[in-house]
């Protein structure tokens, strides 16, 4: 059996990471190493992490991007599980993250979508059907294949060590899950499993200015990437190699993960 490691970067949230850390310790398929990165926090993040048994990461460069990358090299696990501090998995979580790479052992990478919890039924319907609704259908456009999803995803560690090096860490002005699905190399097939679901918070759509922020920081991603590699010349890469990508299923019908 493949062992699992849960990646979990945190900056100054320490009462919703202690929701999440509950969460994975009520997990059916319990993970083999869970890491809390902490990326500076001044808040009481790290010893919530420390009564909930979680292994430490200091990361003093703050940025999601360095604060993934330290978790990740740190893991010892087969595969590297993703999540965010507010992000509430199901039980089944783990368990089904394990099941997707052993029936389809030709994947890399394993993703799903969330459903939001807290701020207004605007803001949740927003963050589902407008935010998300787009992020997986354009970007998947652009990449030949589904992308990550920085709150749900998971990774072979073999992978991660051929994605490693290719990140923007200069820049303090990516999203982390896009840079990281821009370094899907050709032969690496992603998954997307539309139930596997997570809650994750509704407080990126609470203002205008905040959404905003998360809107250019997506469009700086895309410019830096496809600055150095056209979608179109991409997309060939993968069309030759046969990996173009299956369809998306209807990630907006994703409710099974909810057990």
């Amino acid at each position: 059996m493949p062992s699992i490691s849960v990646i979990i970067p945190v900056y100054n949230d320490a009462d919703l990471l202690r929701t999440c850390l509950a969460a994975i310790a009520a997990q059916t398929r319990p993970a083999d190493e869970v890491i809390v990165v902490d990326n500076a926090s001044t808040d009481a993040s790290a010893d919530v992490a420390r009564e909930a048994g979680a292994r430490i990461v200091p990361e003093p460069h703050r940025g999601i991007l360095w604060a993934t990358t330290a978790g990740f090299d740190a893991a010892t696990g087969d595969i590297l599980a993703r999540l965010d501090a507010d992000s509430v998995p199901p039980p089944r979580w783990l368990e089904r993250i394990e099941a997707d790479f052993q029936t389809q052992p030709e994947a890399s990478a394993i993703t799903g979508t969330a459903w939001f919890y807290g701020g207004t039924a605007f803001s949740r319907w927003f963050g589902r059907y407008c935010f998300l609704g787009a992020y997986f259908t354009l970007i998947a456009y652009l990449l030949g294949h589904p992308p990550l999803f920085g709150s749900n995803f998971a990774l072979r560690a073999d992978a991660w060590q051929r994605m490693r090096d290719g990140l923007h860490l200069s820049r303090n002005d990516v999203h982390d899950d896009l840079d990281l699905s821009y370094r899907i190399e050709p032969d690496m097939r992603v998954i997307f499993d539309r139930n596997l679901g997570m809650s994750i918070s509704a407080r990126p759509f609470g203002t205008v200015a905040g959404f905003l922020r998360r809107v250019g920081w997506g469009f700086a991603t895309v410019f830096v990437n496809e600055r150095e590699q056209p979608f179109w010349r991409r997309r060939a890469e993968r069309r030759a190699a046969g990996l173009i990508g299956a369809p998306l299923a209807p990630w907006h019908k994703a409710q099974a993960g909810r057990d």
